[in-house]
């Protein structure tokens, strides 16, 4: 169990660094293609926009085949994905190349969950299922800035061939050591039914906007080091680190303050992370002060992140199957927003901007999480009396 274990864990790190890495070196593929930043801030949105249609789409389309041949397969097309983005001769062909790679990496990532708590005693799901989140930290932390520095030192290209390397070893453990699980054996499309339940939706606008704002800093986040603070490209990495340290010590610290009282606990977050968004614009030219609020605005963007997991997997209970997918989904329609709209704002008004614009939404995500606490009280409230009134009945 711990081998199998340990091996999907080295393969959500592979996938999930391939999606991170483009922030440390996009200046770099912008420069070589002959492009504008916002339009290279587009591979952002292009790997954002696959994993939302991927999600739902293949795993509906994949729902029959066992899940061990299943996400092998899957990550064949990962190791392929990221060899084509090395070897992109085009800015289109890098394009395509991510979009392909983005179609499967949900769909991944839901088999790999379901296959992990399937083997994992009954007591210890909970713990597994953070110990593959878990990989995805370290890909933050760890594997966005290694591949930075990869692409310092040598090119951009280094780091897909880095990660297709990781993937193909995550390949061979996980034919090695993963055992067979039996999928649903039938058609996901109902499920699909969950996206047009109120609550979902609801839950879903919460996610992506709420996380759009601090996404957008972080699509940008290279230019606005080394062109607005001014600090040496070779500090992006460390920088980086940064973020995934203060992004790691968030989601515990979100995590805790959501089981103890989650609507005090996204509102206020949200709150906080709006304000740290406009602290960062008025600093945004001192180093020292760039540094520091790197860590915290790493931090208030992923102390969110936990309340928001819950409250759209307590929505989607009736899709659980898809419940992973649409979390998924939430997030990357925000990280697709946050690379498109912070490209036309940047063309606009220059890069400092991207902190405003940011700010800006955080404080609708602010709004959209107001009014669905709002909606869980009216309907509380409604219910209430009902439930109060079945003892006084029986009384008589």
């Amino acid at each position: 169990m711990r081998q199998s274990l340990a091996a999907l864990v080295l393969c959500v790190f592979g996938i999930t660094t391939g999606e991170f890495v483009i922030a440390g070196i996009l200046p770099d593929v912008a420069a070589e293609f002959g492009v504008s930043i916002s339009a290279a801030g587009l591979l952002v949105t292009a790997y954002a926009v696959g994993m939302i249609f991927g999600g739902p789409v293949v795993t509906a389309l994949t729902a029959r085949y066992s899940r061990k041949p299943l996400i092998s397969v899957l990550l064949l097309i990962a190791v392929a994905g990221n060899v084509a983005s090395a070897l992109a001769p085009s800015y289109e062909f890098l394009f395509v190349a991510r979009v392909v790679t983005a179609l499967v990496t949900s769909t991944f990532f839901a088999n790999a969950i379901v296959i992990a708590t399937a083997t994992s005693p009954p007591d210890k799901q909970a713990s597994t299922v953070s110990k593959l989140v878990f990989g995805m930290n370290i890909a933050m932390v760890l594997g966005a800035p290694i591949g930075t520095l990869l692409g310092n030192r040598f090119d951009w290209r280094t780091p897909f061939f880095a990660i297709a390397v990781v993937c193909a070893l995550g390949l061979v453990l996980v034919l090695r050591s993963v055992p067979e699980v039996a999928n649903s054996g039938g058609s996901a499309w109902s499920e699909l039914r969950v996206f047009g339940d109120r609550d979902v939706q609801l839950a879903i606008a919460v996610t992506a906007i709420g996380s759009a704002g601090v996404l957008m800093v972080f699509v940008y986040f290279a230019p606005l080091l080394t062109e607005v603070a001014t600090f040496a490209s070779s500090a992006v990495a460390v920088m980086l680190l940064v973020y995934g340290l203060g992004a790691t010590v968030g989601n515990v610290v979100g995590g805790r303050l959501s089981d103890r009282s989650p609507k005090r606990a996204q509102l206020g977050l949200l709150v906080l992370l709006a304000c740290a968004l406009l602290l960062m614009w008025a600093v945004s030219g001192q180093t020292v002060l760039i540094g520091v609020m790197v860590f915290l605005v790493g931090a208030l963007g992923f102390s969110v992140i936990p309340g928001m997991q819950a409250r759209v997997l307590n929505t989607a209970r009736r899709a659980p199957t898809l419940a992973i997918a649409v979390n998924a989904s939430a997030y990357q329609l925000a990280a697709a927003f946050a690379g498109w709209f912070g490209g036309h704002a940047i063309d606009s008004a220059g890069l400092r901007v991207v902190y405003l614009v940011a700010a800006a939404v955080t404080v609708l995500g602010i709004a959209v999480s107001a009014a669905a606490w709002h909606r869980d009280t009216a309907e509380s409230k409604r219910v209430a009396p009902v439930a109060n009134s079945a003892p006084r009945e029986r009384d008589h």
